[in-house]
Protein backbone atom coordinates (compact mmCIF):
# COMPACT_ATOMS: atom_id res chain seq x y z
CA UNK A 1 0.00 0.00 0.00
CA UNK A 2 1.56 3.00 -0.96
CA UNK A 3 1.41 6.97 -1.05
CA UNK A 4 1.42 9.82 -3.19
CA UNK A 5 2.02 13.39 -2.19
CA UNK A 6 3.24 16.51 -3.52
CA UNK A 7 4.69 19.02 -0.44
CA UNK A 8 5.34 22.89 -1.65
CA UNK A 9 7.47 25.89 0.30
CA UNK A 10 9.06 28.96 0.15
CA UNK A 11 12.52 27.36 1.34
CA UNK A 12 14.65 24.23 1.72
CA UNK A 13 17.75 23.27 3.35
CA UNK A 14 18.52 19.96 3.16
CA UNK A 15 22.57 19.92 4.72
CA UNK A 16 25.11 18.73 3.58
CA UNK A 17 27.16 16.86 6.07
CA UNK A 18 30.41 17.74 4.72
CA UNK A 19 29.83 21.44 5.17
CA UNK A 20 31.20 22.86 8.33
CA UNK A 21 31.34 26.57 8.91
CA UNK A 22 28.14 27.03 6.85
CA UNK A 23 24.89 25.39 6.16
CA UNK A 24 24.38 24.27 2.34
CA UNK A 25 21.87 22.41 1.21
CA UNK A 26 22.17 19.03 -1.07
CA UNK A 27 19.90 20.02 -4.55
CA UNK A 28 17.06 17.26 -3.43
CA UNK A 29 15.94 16.29 -1.08
CA UNK A 30 17.71 13.40 1.20
CA UNK A 31 14.94 10.33 1.58
CA UNK A 32 15.83 10.33 5.88
CA UNK A 33 14.90 14.21 5.51
CA UNK A 34 11.18 13.15 4.40
CA UNK A 35 11.06 10.27 6.30
CA UNK A 36 11.19 13.27 9.28
CA UNK A 37 8.57 14.61 7.29
CA UNK A 38 6.11 11.99 7.35
CA UNK A 39 6.93 11.30 11.18
CA UNK A 40 5.32 15.06 12.12
CA UNK A 41 1.92 13.33 10.44
CA UNK A 42 1.91 10.16 12.11
CA UNK A 43 4.73 8.16 13.86
CA UNK A 44 4.57 5.03 15.62
CA UNK A 45 7.54 2.53 17.16
CA UNK A 46 5.23 -0.23 14.92
CA UNK A 47 5.95 1.75 11.49
CA UNK A 48 8.84 2.33 9.34
CA UNK A 49 8.38 5.24 6.82
CA UNK A 50 10.22 4.26 2.65
CA UNK A 51 10.54 6.86 0.52
CA UNK A 52 10.28 5.15 -3.03
CA UNK A 53 10.11 7.92 -5.76
CA UNK A 54 11.15 11.65 -5.32
CA UNK A 55 9.76 13.96 -8.00
CA UNK A 56 11.83 17.71 -8.39
CA UNK A 57 8.89 19.27 -10.06
CA UNK A 58 10.04 23.13 -9.63
CA UNK A 59 13.68 24.37 -11.15
CA UNK A 60 16.67 24.01 -8.40
CA UNK A 61 17.09 27.59 -7.17
CA UNK A 62 19.89 28.33 -4.92
CA UNK A 63 19.55 31.52 -2.77
CA UNK A 64 21.73 33.08 0.56
CA UNK A 65 20.76 33.92 3.31
CA UNK A 66 22.60 35.14 7.10
CA UNK A 67 20.62 34.93 9.99
CA UNK A 68 21.23 36.06 13.59
CA UNK A 69 21.95 32.98 15.83
CA UNK A 70 23.07 31.95 19.13
CA UNK A 71 27.19 30.88 19.89
CA UNK A 72 25.85 28.90 22.53
CA UNK A 73 23.03 27.00 24.48
CA UNK A 74 21.53 26.94 28.06
CA UNK A 75 23.19 24.54 30.36
CA UNK A 76 21.29 22.11 31.86
CA UNK A 77 23.68 21.76 35.23
CA UNK A 78 23.16 25.66 35.49
CA UNK A 79 19.33 24.65 35.63
CA UNK A 80 19.93 22.23 37.61
CA UNK A 81 21.69 24.56 40.33
CA UNK A 82 19.38 27.35 40.18
CA UNK A 83 16.10 25.05 40.68
CA UNK A 84 18.23 23.94 44.03
CA UNK A 85 18.84 27.47 44.65
CA UNK A 86 22.78 27.39 44.99
CA UNK A 87 23.38 29.78 42.44
CA UNK A 88 24.29 29.81 39.25
CA UNK A 89 22.93 31.90 36.19
CA UNK A 90 21.21 29.67 33.18
CA UNK A 91 20.67 32.90 31.31
CA UNK A 92 21.63 33.54 27.70
CA UNK A 93 22.33 37.16 27.05
CA UNK A 94 21.73 37.46 23.57
CA UNK A 95 23.30 41.24 22.99
CA UNK A 96 26.58 38.83 23.97
CA UNK A 97 26.14 35.55 22.39
CA UNK A 98 24.65 36.58 18.97
CA UNK A 99 26.42 35.50 15.86
CA UNK A 100 25.80 35.56 12.17
CA UNK A 101 25.50 32.33 10.33
CA UNK A 102 25.40 32.27 6.09
CA UNK A 103 22.99 29.47 4.49
CA UNK A 104 22.33 28.48 1.14
CA UNK A 105 19.32 27.57 0.67
CA UNK A 106 16.66 26.15 -2.06
CA UNK A 107 13.93 28.24 -2.98
CA UNK A 108 10.75 27.66 -4.21
CA UNK A 109 10.70 23.70 -3.82
CA UNK A 110 7.70 21.53 -5.36
CA UNK A 111 8.60 17.76 -4.58
CA UNK A 112 5.90 14.47 -5.27
CA UNK A 113 6.81 12.22 -2.20
CA UNK A 114 5.99 8.36 -3.38
CA UNK A 115 6.11 6.10 -0.04
CA UNK A 116 5.23 3.11 1.60
CA UNK A 117 5.40 1.55 4.97
CA UNK A 118 6.30 -1.43 7.09
CA UNK A 119 6.07 -3.17 9.73
CA UNK A 120 8.64 -3.22 12.61
CA UNK A 121 7.48 -5.86 15.03
CA UNK A 122 8.24 -3.43 18.09
CA UNK A 123 6.24 -2.45 20.79
CA UNK A 124 2.28 -1.26 19.58
CA UNK A 125 -0.59 0.02 21.89
CA UNK A 126 -2.40 -2.53 20.99
CA UNK A 127 -2.48 -6.22 20.01
CA UNK A 128 -4.81 -6.13 17.38
CA UNK A 129 -2.52 -3.67 15.64
CA UNK A 130 -2.50 -3.92 11.31
CA UNK A 131 -1.18 -2.56 8.63
CA UNK A 132 -4.99 -1.52 7.41
CA UNK A 133 -5.46 0.85 10.79
CA UNK A 134 -1.75 2.43 10.30
CA UNK A 135 -2.59 2.69 6.37
CA UNK A 136 -6.24 4.64 7.10
CA UNK A 137 -5.06 6.67 10.11
CA UNK A 138 -1.90 7.76 8.00
CA UNK A 139 -4.44 9.12 4.76
CA UNK A 140 -6.52 10.42 6.99
CA UNK A 141 -3.70 12.52 8.64
CA UNK A 142 -2.62 13.55 5.59
CA UNK A 143 -5.88 14.29 3.86
CA UNK A 144 -6.72 16.62 6.69
CA UNK A 145 -3.16 18.29 7.43
CA UNK A 146 -3.25 16.98 11.10
CA UNK A 147 0.43 16.83 12.22
CA UNK A 148 1.83 16.64 16.16
CA UNK A 149 4.03 19.14 14.93
CA UNK A 150 5.12 21.46 12.02
CA UNK A 151 6.66 19.50 9.25
CA UNK A 152 9.38 21.26 7.89
CA UNK A 153 11.95 21.11 4.56
CA UNK A 154 15.00 20.38 6.20
CA UNK A 155 15.29 22.66 8.86
CA UNK A 156 12.30 23.96 11.74
CA UNK A 157 12.49 27.64 10.10
CA UNK A 158 11.43 26.15 6.66
CA UNK A 159 7.74 24.87 6.96
CA UNK A 160 5.87 23.11 4.18
CA UNK A 161 3.41 25.51 3.07
CA UNK A 162 1.15 22.81 1.02
CA UNK A 163 0.59 19.32 1.29
CA UNK A 164 -1.40 17.59 -1.15
CA UNK A 165 -2.86 13.88 -1.44
CA UNK A 166 -3.03 12.77 -5.09
CA UNK A 167 -3.73 9.45 -6.74
CA UNK A 168 -0.72 9.91 -9.59
CA UNK A 169 1.75 12.58 -10.48
CA UNK A 170 1.04 14.40 -13.64
CA UNK A 171 4.98 14.53 -14.79
CA UNK A 172 3.11 16.99 -17.83
CA UNK A 173 3.78 19.91 -14.52
CA UNK A 174 7.74 18.86 -14.36
CA UNK A 175 9.18 22.22 -15.56
CA UNK A 176 10.66 22.07 -18.88
CA UNK A 177 14.29 23.60 -17.19
CA UNK A 178 14.61 20.35 -14.91
CA UNK A 179 13.06 18.11 -17.69
CA UNK A 180 15.96 19.69 -19.92
CA UNK A 181 18.74 18.26 -17.62
CA UNK A 182 18.04 14.78 -18.30
CA UNK A 183 20.05 12.27 -16.21
CA UNK A 184 21.47 13.78 -13.87
CA UNK A 185 24.11 12.39 -11.22
CA UNK A 186 23.79 13.97 -7.88
CA UNK A 187 26.46 12.58 -6.24
CA UNK A 188 26.82 10.62 -2.75
CA UNK A 189 23.77 11.74 -1.24
CA UNK A 190 22.79 11.30 2.59
CA UNK A 191 20.35 8.20 3.14
CA UNK A 192 19.03 8.41 6.13
CA UNK A 193 20.84 8.76 9.67
CA UNK A 194 20.82 4.65 11.32
CA UNK A 195 20.71 5.13 15.41
CA UNK A 196 22.33 2.07 16.73
CA UNK A 197 19.61 1.17 18.90
CA UNK A 198 16.80 0.57 15.93
CA UNK A 199 14.67 2.71 17.72
CA UNK A 200 14.18 0.22 20.57
CA UNK A 201 14.98 1.87 24.28
CA UNK A 202 18.18 0.97 25.66
CA UNK A 203 16.57 0.48 29.29
CA UNK A 204 14.25 -1.74 28.00
CA UNK A 205 11.43 0.51 29.48
CA UNK A 206 8.78 1.91 26.70
CA UNK A 207 6.79 3.64 29.54
CA UNK A 208 9.91 5.94 29.90
CA UNK A 209 12.27 4.94 27.33
CA UNK A 210 15.70 5.82 26.97
CA UNK A 211 17.78 6.07 23.43
CA UNK A 212 20.86 5.99 21.96
CA UNK A 213 22.13 9.51 20.17
CA UNK A 214 24.81 6.53 18.94
CA UNK A 215 24.30 6.82 14.84
CA UNK A 216 26.04 6.11 11.57
CA UNK A 217 25.17 7.46 8.15
CA UNK A 218 24.01 6.01 5.38
CA UNK A 219 24.83 7.02 1.79
CA UNK A 220 23.65 6.58 -2.05
CA UNK A 221 24.43 8.09 -5.02
CA UNK A 222 21.12 8.52 -6.68
CA UNK A 223 20.14 9.82 -10.28
CA UNK A 224 17.69 12.38 -11.47
CA UNK A 225 16.13 11.44 -14.26
CA UNK A 226 13.91 13.87 -16.14
CA UNK A 227 12.87 15.00 -12.87
CA UNK A 228 12.42 11.69 -11.20
CA UNK A 229 14.72 10.07 -8.45
CA UNK A 230 13.81 6.53 -8.37
CA UNK A 231 14.77 5.40 -4.87
CA UNK A 232 12.79 1.89 -4.69
CA UNK A 233 15.64 0.94 -6.94
CA UNK A 234 18.10 1.99 -4.66
CA UNK A 235 16.98 0.00 -1.70
CA UNK A 236 14.99 -2.51 -3.19
CA UNK A 237 17.83 -3.92 -5.04
CA UNK A 238 20.70 -2.92 -2.83
CA UNK A 239 22.45 -0.93 -6.15
CA UNK A 240 23.38 2.78 -6.21
CA UNK A 241 21.09 4.63 -8.66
Amino acid sequence: MSFKIIVEGGYALFTRPEMKLERVSYDVPPPGALEGLLKSYYWKPAIRYVIDKIIVFNPINFINIRENELKDKVSFAKVKSQMSKTGGDPCIYTSEERTQRASMLLSNVRYGIEFHFEMTGLKSDRDDEDDKKHYNIITRRLEKGQCFRTPCLGCAQFPVKKLTVVEDFDLNEIDSEIIAMGDVDLGFMSYRVNFEDKGIPINGDWDDPEFSDVATTEYYRPHMINGVIDVKRWHKEGIKC
